[in-house]
Formats: structure tokens, sequence, C-alpha cells
């Protein structure tokens, strides 16, 4: 399979001026300014095949929309090589302009006071895209998005979802092999994230398009992609399966159960970690090596009428990562 996307060895460093506070101190930062380096991503590697859709995450502050913007030609590298279809993103040439696009989060693209529909006109124009291919583009996007009846409409009367809809359309009108999303789901109602979610997932699979996709919402990631990329100042700290990334750092699964009469809660706490009881359903948490053996003896020692064993939710699996690293790093200071 063909790589996309190679990044090797990336470094990304900002200096930034430190300003006091004050008219004093801000006249001497002007005249003595002190400077200082940002290590925003430090020495980071990783390989993405044609067709993956992949998950970037990371607390804010990681190096994950650096990372995206140096991918997509908007930063410069400090150092490191960094390859997107076979072409050095910096350079911006035509040929790979027309085959990337990038959509940071709320970020404005189309044209505030007219029709979305001008935006998608000069669009087509930017990209030397023949009129009836336009046409064919757009009309299904229009269908996929369901918004036909909003082309015309201004765009500052939108909602935010239905203008994150016709941001996408103008990012994807002219069909790029690789798309850049940032928190595209942000602010938007559950019905919106998940038609957006559905939309992602039908182009990655019609057009085997290559897609690296930023998102606090864990569903995005749970959703979209088998395969996640962790980072955290900067520095990668897993590139793999996100069930995997489960079971290595969540050493405890959980048992749900409902009760149908009464339960000593001081026997359940033998058996594992009383998360909830809240009469009928109570939850434990129990270690993965032991779950089974667990399960067991709660249908054989108490009035259960059902009993599943999932998974910690990913949420507190990413949050596990952070803190050990955290502990970690602390340790190593």
């Amino acid at each position: 399979m063909k790589k996309a996307i190679v990044v090797n060895h990336l470094i990304k460093n900002f200096e930034s001026i430190e300003k006091g506070t004050g008219i004093k101190n801000s006249f001497l930062s002007m005249i003595h300014p002190k400077k200082r380096m940002i290590n925003a991503v430090r020495d980071l590697s990783f390989t993405i095949q044609e067709g993956e859709l992949v998950g970037f995450i990371g607390p804010n502050g990681a190096g994950k929309t650096t990372t995206l913007k140096t991918l997509s030609g908007l930063l410069y590298p400090t150092s490191g090589f960094v390859s997107v279809l076979d072409f050095d993103p910096w350079e911006k040439s035509d040929n790979f302009l027309k085959q990337i696009s990038a959509v940071f989060g709320q970020k404005n693209q189309l044209w505030w006071d007219l029709p979305a529909m001008e935006s998608f006109e000069l669009n087509k124009e930017i990209y030397e895209i023949p009129q009836k291919e336009f046409e064919r583009n757009l009309e299904e996007l229009v269908n996929l998005l369901d918004v036909s009846e909003l082309l015309q409409t201004q765009v500052r009367k939108l909602s935010l979802g239905q203008r994150m809809k016709m941001e996408l359309i103008a990012s994807l009108v002219y069909k790029p092999k690789v798309l850049f999303l940032d928190e595209p789901t942000i602010g938007l109602d559950l019905v919106a994230q998940q038609n957006l979610r559905d939309f992602i997932y039908q182009y990655n699979k019609k057009y085997n398009a290559t897609i690296i996709l930023t998102s606090h919402n864990m569903k995005d990631l749970v959703d979209l992609c088998r395969r996640v990329i962790v980072i955290d100042d900067g520095e990668l700290i897993y590139d793999g399966a996100l069930e995997e990334l489960t079971q290595k750092y969540a050493k405890d699964k959980l048992i749900k159960v409902k009760i149908t009469g009464e339960v000593d809660i001081k026997k359940l706490e033998e058996i594992g970690e009383v998360k909830k009881l809240n009469f009928p359903e109570a939850v434990l948490s129990v270690p993965r090596e032991t779950v089974a053996v667990a399960a067991s003896e709660i249908l054989q020692n108490f009035p259960i009428s059902d009993l599943t064993i999932e998974e910690l939710p990913i949420e507190d699996v990413i949050r596990m990562v952070f803190n050990q690293r955290k502990v970690f790093s602390g340790n190593k200071a």
C-alpha cells in the first residue's frame, strides 16, 4: 500500500517574547525583549497509508494543530522530513494544493455576507475545476449533507451546524485526496455531529481519501478511527489500534448488573470497586485478568437479572494515558 503521509523526526519550535505587566515592563520588553523558545513538536515520526482514517489526539497544546499546519504547508518545520503525496508541503505547488484540504474547527473560509454558493463558485475558479465536474461534485456533496435548500442563503444566517456543512463542501468540492480535519464537530449539536461523522466515513470509503482527524469528542474517534496517534507535549506516546490502546492502559473492566433484590454492598465491594449503585443498576470496576471469575461469582451469589462486561469509556482511557505520562515525567525530573 502506498504511503500518503510520511513524518520523520519532525521538530517545530517557536520563539516567543515575554512581556511583563504594566507600562514600564511593556516598554522595557520592547527595548530588551526576553525571548523564550517553545518546542511545539519534538522529534515526531509516523507514517499514514493511502486511504487510512487516523485519529490524532492529545491535550490542548500537545502540538496537534501545529503538526497539521506543517503537513498542509502553512508552517515551515524547524527540522525533520515531511512528505504528503510525495510533495514537500511548504513548496505549496499547485499540484499539491489541489490534492489536499484542511478544515480547522470554526475558522471560516466562506464569504460571510454572501450565499455559500458564491464561495463554491470561487473555489471552482481557484482550483480550475471543469464546469461539468464541478456540477457533479457539488450535487453529490449537497445531497450527502442534505443542504440543497440552503445554497442561496447568506452564510451569516446559517446555524453553526449548517455552516460547518458548507465549509466541508467548500473544502471537498475539488475532491482532495488528503483531508486534515481539526475539531470538525466542535460546537455542533448531537444530531449535526452524527451527520458529519457519517459524511466523513462515507467520503473516506468512497474516494479512498486519507484523513487525519483531531477531536476532543471521543465519539468521533470511536465511530471513525481504527488507528489513533497520541501525542503529548509535542512527542509521540502511542501509535496503534484504538482497542489496543484500551487494553494497554486500562487495567480494569466494568461489570454492569441489574439487581432484582436486596444486596449487601460490602459483599459487592469484596469482588470489585463499586463505581455506581443506583437501584436497580450497579457498576463495578474489576481487574481485567479476574473479570470472568468476578462475573461468575456475582451471578451465583447475587439476585441479578442481567450482567454485561464492558471496556472503560475511551475518555477515561485517554485520561489514564496522560496521567501516567505526567507521573512518569515527574518521577524522571
